[in-house]
């Protein structure tokens, strides 16, 4: 049997994105162990909101929340091409939200019909459809008008039809025409294969032509099925619920323990600043910010580990998602064959969450990130080692905040 060149091509590329997200993972730093708001009396000016009324420790308020402040293009119905464009979400939600942007700031570049994604895992066989995870009806209509979506690909179009292309996150308009237009326009249907050469969740220091497609790509199109976000916002309801000394208030931590193991998690240099921290380190951040022993934590670890006993001595109320979901749920979304779930009601958790702590540095912050600035959950706190007894917490408000540089600034207003 005769072996189709692009689907050996295609293969390969999948694999490279793989090993090329594993490496970003460990190589990737946080950009600062001190973001730079020191003094107390002043963090209004840089976003961030005031201390809540009755609450002890170093409690916030959010502050509002922002609204979209992008214009959504519409697409001609002349300005459509017949061609399709393909692709899969993989990894978990923090590069979904970045591979969806790539993909419809693409597809209306080219004016080409965008494929609804499945999603894939790191393994072999790992594959779900979106609609298990997304809401594919809000996913379709909050691109109405702005790019033409097809629920499923059509029957003439197979791997041996589709040019695979590599696209850089955070993809330009000048790489799209240099790099993609050629062969789309040569081929007819293409196939996206997003790789990501850094972290770049910054925003753009002038406003670029795809922004505003990027912005609404990024907020706009992605939401929980609802039987996912039912069972999210029943933790989200239990965490609040055994939260009642810190009026329903709960701290959200990324903090997985596959992650801490990898050979990544290491002092940076000499600067003293690392990759990532671990439950005893945690702890200690926590305690000498501010946070009593009876605040209620939220960890993104799915079971409960012997090394987690650390952080619970600090903080007795600490949860996994093992110890909070609904009994009746546990089957389908902890012990199924893939992780997608867990990934998913993670990264929405620490959305919701009133102070997020990232632990490990990289996408899942960046983008948990993104979705807190623009409901005005700003309080995100970059741990470090602290010397001595104590300190402010908002010395240590992350550099998206603080410096106002996220790109989702650039969305909302």
């Amino acid at each position: 049997m005769a072996v189709d060149p692009r689907q050996v091509l295609a293969g390969v590329l999948t694999l490279t994105m793989f090993v090329m997200l594993g490496n970003m993972i460990k190589r990737d730093h946080f950009d600062s162990v001190h973001p730079t708001v020191h003094n107390t009396n002043k963090a209004s000016e840089h976003g961030l909101a005031s201390v809540a009324k009755g609450a002890d420790g170093p409690w916030k308020e959010d502050g509002l929340t922002m609204k979209p402040c992008w214009e959504k293009p519409v697409l001609e119905e002349v300005d459509e091409s017949q061609g399709y464009i393909t692709f899969s979400l993989t990894n978990g939600p923090e590069y979904h939200v970045s591979q969806i942007a790539d993909a419809v700031v693409v597809a209306r570049f080219l004016r080409a019909t965008l494929v609804i994604p499945d999603i894939r895992g790191s393994t072999p066989g790992d594959k779900r459809n979106f609609e298990d995870v997304y809401d594919v009806e809000k996913f379709i209509a909050s691109l109405d008008g702005m790019v033409k979506v097809v629920k499923s690909q059509p029957s003439g179009l197979s791997a041996r039809n589709l040019a695979v292309v590599k696209v850089p996150n955070r993809v330009t308009e000048e790489h799209i025409a240099e790099n993609i237009e050629p062969i789309y326009r040569t081929k007819g249907n293409i196939r996206l294969v997003t790789y990501f050469p850094s972290v770049n969740m910054k925003k753009n220091k002038e406003r670029t032509k795809t922004d505003s497609i990027a912005c609404l790509a990024m907020f706009g199109t992605l939401e929980p099925q609802p039987e996912v976000r039912e069972v999210i916002d029943s933790m989200v309801d239990r965490l609040k619920t055994v939260s009642r000394k810190s009026n329903g208030q709960f701290v959200a931590v990324d903090l997985r323990l596959d992650i801490l193991e990898k050979k990544g998690c290491h002092k940076n240099g000499g600067s003293g600043s690392k990759s990532c921290y671990g439950p005893q380190e945690i702890a200690l951040f926590l305690k000498k910010i501010g946070f009593e022993k009876d605040t209620t934590v939220y960890i993104t670890q799915t079971k409960w580990d012997s090394s987690l006993d650390a952080l619970k001595d600090f903080f007795p109320k600490t949860y996994t998602k093992d110890s909070i979901m609904p009994m009746d749920k546990k089957d389908k979304f902890l012990n199924s064959d893939t992780s997608e779930f867990e990934k998913v009601i993670d990264f929405y958790i620490s959305s919701k969450s009133d102070v997020f702590v990232p632990a490990i540095s990289g996408l899942f912050y960046a983008n948990v990130a993104g979705r807190r600035i623009a409901s005005g959950k700003t309080q995100i706190l970059v741990p470090a080692t602290i010397p001595g007894s104590s300190a402010a917490s908002e010395e240590f408000v992350s550099h998206y905040v603080s410096k106002k540089n996220h790109f989702a600034y650039s969305c909302f207003c």
